[in-house]
């Protein structure tokens, strides 16, 4: 029987959606784990939102489920976090909209152990992995004679923002340096998207 199923090739369980792939039975579980044709999951941080559906009904679902959300236009602008200095883990997100896409500017502070906290701030795109590899941005903090930048390509949110923070593949900071650049509480980042040549 093992010959048989490793001779067999079995197609991605998202097929109906339309993924075209046939894969060895051993193939298959990490596949489906990373196809583009899986469904998205709402793309906002903490896990009290369920939603998932097609990438084209992300905007819709943010825009109707998530109606505190603010989009600002344009390619260069300043991403605001207030009341920085609330205790525990608190998140700040906006929506930035540009070049014909969406994407969202994502700042989580955790408590990594008693009494230290540290900031992460990311940018995804409203889109796939190939998508985001057409664009770079780059987040800056700025005051007191002091720049902290940090320039990546957007991470699309199929991949989410809790694998970046894992692998401190964004922004990070503590509250220290977030005291730096704060003023009474709050912290402005310049947040700044580009395009790539492929």
């Amino acid at each position: 029987m093992e010959k048989v199923a490793s001779a067999v090739l079995f197609p991605c369980k998202y097929a109906t959606t339309g993924c075209s792939l046939t894969l060895h039975h051993t193939e298959k579980p990490e596949h489906e784990d990373i196809c583009e044709y899986r469904p998205y999951s709402c793309p906002c941080p903490g896990a009290s939102c369920k939603w998932q559906g097609s990438l084209e009904a992300v905007m819709s679902h943010l825009m109707h489920a998530h109606k505190s959300i603010t989009t600002l236009q344009g390619e260069d602008i300043v991403f605001l976090a207030t009341d920085i200095n609330l205790p525990g883990a608190v998140d700040w997100v906006m929506m930035q909209s540009c070049f014909g896409h969406h994407f969202m500017l994502v700042l989580e502070k955790q408590e990594k152990y008693e009494g230290h906290q540290q900031f992460f701030a990311i940018v995804l795109l409203i889109g796939t992995r190939k998508q985001a590899e057409n664009f770079a941005y780059r987040l800056e903090l700025n005051g007191n004679r002091r720049r902290l930048t940090w320039e990546a390509t957007p991470r699309s949110i199929h991949d989410g923002v809790a694998a970046a923070i894992m692998n401190s593949d964004c922004l990070v900071f503590d509250t220290a340096i977030a005291h730096l650049f704060a003023d009474n509480g709050n912290l402005g980042i310049n947040v700044t998207i580009s395009t790539c040549c492929p």
